[in-house]
């Protein structure tokens, strides 16, 4: 049995910082140098502007997270309206 396409097209955000889509990837077999076995990237939809953030532990993300917030709030002086994950665990 195979899954149906999606039919429903979605838009982009119209917004700077009205969508944010992540996801965590790892543990991954090769690690980076610095003992590093997961990253996080952030993708801003309206602008498709991303981050990457390495970590040694997935618990580090939501760490991660709030740097990256932080940063965006330094830069514009805009808050983030919506994060979208995959909820995945």
């Amino acid at each position: 049995m195979t899954k149906t396409p999606f039919t429903k097209k979605s838009e982009r955000s119209k917004e700077l910082l009205g969508l944010i889509h992540t996801d965590i990837y790892g543990p991954m077999n090769i690690h980076f140098i610095g003992g590093y076995t997961y990253f996080i990237i952030f993708i801003y939809d309206h602008s498709r502007y991303g981050y990457m953030y390495l970590m040694k532990y997935k618990s580090e993300s939501f760490e991660r997270f709030k740097e990256s917030k932080n940063k965006i709030k330094i830069h514009t002086e805009i808050r983030i309206k919506k994060p979208r994950l995959d909820r995945g665990s």
